[in-house]
């Protein structure tokens, strides 16, 4: 079982590898955006199963923390890259 488990977190580490790439050199700021998403996800499925590997539930409060930051920065990115402007600012006063 431990051997399943170490060889999954290399499996899932060395597919970050291409993700990483594409997320620095991505042609548009859409790719970008997936690749931003998709490492989220890698980073959540890593914690969960070093957190079965080292039986403990210690990093299920992180890993809900990082669902949510995933979350919330796949959203203004999605708005920036549909208005421009994350946060309209109301300037008339």
């Amino acid at each position: 079982m431990t051997t399943f488990m170490i060889g999954a977190i290399v499996v899932i580490c060395l597919s970050m590898i291409p993700v990483i790439y594409r997320m620095v050199k991505g042609p548009a700021t859409s790719d970008r955006v997936v690749a931003l998403d998709s490492i989220g996800v890698s980073l959540i499925s890593l914690i969960g199963l070093f957190s079965i590997l080292v039986e403990t539930t210690f990093f299920l409060e992180i890993i809900l923390l990082l669902a949510i930051l995933s979350f919330i920065g796949t959203v203004a990115f999605s708005k920036f890259i549909e208005k421009g402007d994350i946060i309209k600012r109301d300037n008339s006063r």
